[in-house]
């Protein structure tokens, strides 16, 4: 079966300020910047088929998100080779960002003063989705969820449940071969 996903010894490092402590400390920063390696993503292999779902599990700070992020070209490797679906994320953002979905927990693809409809409307002309495909979505998405009582309803009214609900079905919107959900 064909890879979905491949990754060969992947390493991610940040560099970041070294401080110091105290008013002295502080101000030798300005003048005397120190710095130090962090690895927060060392030397990951994978080999995900297509049609696979997987779940990549570890505690905080592991570098789940991390990886996340770069398999869908936010962030560049220090080393190593990422393929998703043929293409090189962090080189080719675009053309991968036509074939992912993602969700972060954290942060929303929805527009926070329009309801619900009006970003699905919006991400539907972002993504290139065809009406009849856009409109067979949302009929999808009524048969599997009761999504009516909140399609006219600005985002920031939701509840937590309700744009996390959202926020996964938008990343579906566009009928993406591959779905990233990073903490939900």
């Amino acid at each position: 079966m064909e890879n979905a996903i491949v990754m060969k010894n992947v390493c991610k490092d940040f560099k970041i300020l070294n401080r110091h402590e105290g008013l002295k400390g502080s101000i030798r920063d300005l003048f005397s910047r120190d710095y130090k390696t962090i690895s927060a993503v060392k030397d990951v292999s994978l080999e995900i088929a297509k049609g696979e779902i997987i779940g990549y599990l570890g505690p905080n700070g592991a570098g789940k998100s991390t990886t996340i992020k770069m398999m869908t070209g936010v962030l560049e490797p220090t080393s190593g080779e990422i393929l998703v679906n043929g293409v090189v994320p962090y080189k080719e953002r675009t053309k991968n960002s036509e074939h992912i979905g993602v969700v972060f927990g954290q942060r929303s693809q929805l527009w926070w003063s329009l309801p619900l409809i009006e970003s699905f409307r919006l991400l539907r002309d972002i993504y290139m989705v065809p009406k009849k495909e856009y409109e067979d979505m949302l009929e999808l998405y009524r048969s599997l969820v009761d999504i009516e009582p909140i399609l006219h309803k600005p985002v920031r009214q939701m509840s937590l449940g309700q744009r996390t609900l959202s926020d996964i079905l938008a990343a579906f919107l566009h009928n993406p071969a591959i779905v990233f959900l990073d903490e939900p």
